[in-house]
Protein backbone atom coordinates (compact mmCIF):
# COMPACT_ATOMS: atom_id res chain seq x y z
CA UNK A 1 0.00 0.00 0.00
CA UNK A 2 1.37 3.61 -1.05
CA UNK A 3 1.05 6.06 1.67
CA UNK A 4 1.16 10.05 1.63
CA UNK A 5 2.11 11.85 4.68
CA UNK A 6 -0.35 14.96 5.05
CA UNK A 7 -0.03 17.94 7.96
CA UNK A 8 -2.88 20.64 8.13
CA UNK A 9 -4.12 23.04 10.26
CA UNK A 10 -7.08 22.68 8.89
CA UNK A 11 -8.77 19.27 8.57
CA UNK A 12 -11.91 18.61 7.41
CA UNK A 13 -14.52 17.43 10.09
CA UNK A 14 -15.51 14.21 8.31
CA UNK A 15 -11.24 13.11 8.56
CA UNK A 16 -11.34 13.95 11.85
CA UNK A 17 -14.86 11.90 12.81
CA UNK A 18 -13.35 9.28 10.92
CA UNK A 19 -10.03 9.01 13.35
CA UNK A 20 -12.36 8.96 15.86
CA UNK A 21 -14.30 6.47 14.70
CA UNK A 22 -11.60 4.21 14.29
CA UNK A 23 -9.27 5.13 17.59
CA UNK A 24 -13.06 4.52 19.76
CA UNK A 25 -12.99 0.94 17.64
CA UNK A 26 -9.61 -0.08 18.28
CA UNK A 27 -10.19 1.31 22.32
CA UNK A 28 -13.31 -0.89 22.35
CA UNK A 29 -11.79 -3.96 21.23
CA UNK A 30 -8.46 -3.39 23.47
CA UNK A 31 -10.07 -2.69 26.57
CA UNK A 32 -14.03 -2.73 26.32
CA UNK A 33 -16.49 -0.01 25.30
CA UNK A 34 -15.65 3.36 26.75
CA UNK A 35 -19.44 4.27 27.64
CA UNK A 36 -18.30 8.02 26.29
CA UNK A 37 -20.49 10.34 27.24
CA UNK A 38 -20.36 14.27 27.17
CA UNK A 39 -21.09 16.45 30.53
CA UNK A 40 -21.97 19.71 31.06
CA UNK A 41 -22.64 22.05 33.38
CA UNK A 42 -23.73 25.70 32.98
CA UNK A 43 -24.62 28.75 35.10
CA UNK A 44 -26.48 31.48 33.39
CA UNK A 45 -26.82 34.92 34.59
CA UNK A 46 -30.76 36.32 34.33
CA UNK A 47 -30.22 37.05 30.67
CA UNK A 48 -29.74 33.35 30.22
CA UNK A 49 -26.02 34.16 29.13
CA UNK A 50 -23.74 31.54 30.19
CA UNK A 51 -21.88 33.01 33.12
CA UNK A 52 -19.72 30.11 34.34
CA UNK A 53 -19.62 26.51 32.37
CA UNK A 54 -17.53 23.09 32.67
CA UNK A 55 -17.43 20.57 29.64
CA UNK A 56 -15.70 17.13 29.60
CA UNK A 57 -17.28 13.51 29.52
CA UNK A 58 -17.15 10.41 31.30
CA UNK A 59 -15.89 7.35 30.19
CA UNK A 60 -14.45 4.09 31.31
CA UNK A 61 -15.49 5.01 34.90
CA UNK A 62 -14.23 8.49 34.95
CA UNK A 63 -14.98 12.33 34.81
CA UNK A 64 -12.90 14.22 32.66
CA UNK A 65 -13.02 18.11 33.30
CA UNK A 66 -12.07 19.13 29.71
CA UNK A 67 -12.84 22.94 30.43
CA UNK A 68 -13.72 25.27 33.41
CA UNK A 69 -14.43 28.66 33.04
CA UNK A 70 -15.76 31.49 35.21
CA UNK A 71 -16.57 34.91 34.11
CA UNK A 72 -13.89 37.04 35.92
CA UNK A 73 -16.86 39.21 37.39
CA UNK A 74 -17.71 35.87 39.56
CA UNK A 75 -14.54 34.66 40.74
CA UNK A 76 -14.58 33.99 44.71
CA UNK A 77 -17.56 33.10 45.08
CA UNK A 78 -17.21 29.31 45.20
CA UNK A 79 -18.66 28.79 41.27
CA UNK A 80 -16.00 26.62 39.93
CA UNK A 81 -16.38 24.69 43.32
CA UNK A 82 -20.43 24.37 42.48
CA UNK A 83 -20.04 23.46 39.29
CA UNK A 84 -17.57 20.55 40.23
CA UNK A 85 -19.94 18.87 42.79
CA UNK A 86 -23.01 18.70 40.12
CA UNK A 87 -20.23 17.57 37.75
CA UNK A 88 -19.40 15.24 40.39
CA UNK A 89 -22.93 14.06 41.44
CA UNK A 90 -23.73 13.51 37.62
CA UNK A 91 -20.65 11.29 37.15
CA UNK A 92 -21.48 9.34 40.41
CA UNK A 93 -24.82 8.95 38.72
CA UNK A 94 -23.49 7.45 35.74
CA UNK A 95 -21.18 4.80 37.59
CA UNK A 96 -18.19 7.10 37.52
CA UNK A 97 -15.86 6.46 40.63
CA UNK A 98 -13.03 8.63 39.78
CA UNK A 99 -12.16 11.77 37.81
CA UNK A 100 -9.40 14.09 36.65
CA UNK A 101 -8.74 17.50 35.35
CA UNK A 102 -5.66 19.36 34.53
CA UNK A 103 -4.53 23.39 34.69
CA UNK A 104 -1.44 25.54 34.10
CA UNK A 105 -3.01 28.07 35.99
CA UNK A 106 -1.48 27.70 39.89
CA UNK A 107 -4.83 29.69 41.31
CA UNK A 108 -6.73 27.17 39.61
CA UNK A 109 -4.63 24.31 40.52
CA UNK A 110 -5.66 25.57 44.78
CA UNK A 111 -9.17 25.43 43.61
CA UNK A 112 -8.93 22.15 42.69
CA UNK A 113 -7.10 21.13 45.34
CA UNK A 114 -9.44 22.30 47.81
CA UNK A 115 -12.37 20.80 46.00
CA UNK A 116 -10.46 17.54 46.92
CA UNK A 117 -8.48 16.63 43.76
CA UNK A 118 -4.72 16.07 44.33
CA UNK A 119 -1.82 16.93 41.92
CA UNK A 120 -0.40 13.39 40.60
CA UNK A 121 1.84 14.82 37.51
CA UNK A 122 3.03 17.64 35.78
CA UNK A 123 4.46 18.80 32.26
CA UNK A 124 7.34 21.52 33.33
CA UNK A 125 6.95 24.86 30.93
CA UNK A 126 3.55 24.24 29.11
CA UNK A 127 3.41 26.73 28.43
CA UNK A 128 6.98 28.25 28.47
CA UNK A 129 6.96 29.87 32.46
CA UNK A 130 4.14 27.36 33.72
CA UNK A 131 3.64 23.92 34.67
CA UNK A 132 0.78 21.85 33.47
CA UNK A 133 -0.69 20.12 36.46
CA UNK A 134 -2.94 16.99 36.53
CA UNK A 135 -4.79 16.41 39.43
CA UNK A 136 -7.44 13.74 40.02
CA UNK A 137 -10.24 12.50 42.83
CA UNK A 138 -11.83 9.69 43.92
CA UNK A 139 -15.31 10.04 43.90
CA UNK A 140 -16.79 6.72 45.40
Amino acid sequence: MKTTLEITADPLAKDLAFLAERLTAFNDGDVGASGRKALAVFVRDEDGVVVAGISGYTAWGWLYVQWLWVDSRLRGRHIAGDMLDAAEREALARGCQNAWIDTFNPTAAKVYERQGYQPFGTLPDFPAGRSRIFLQKRLA
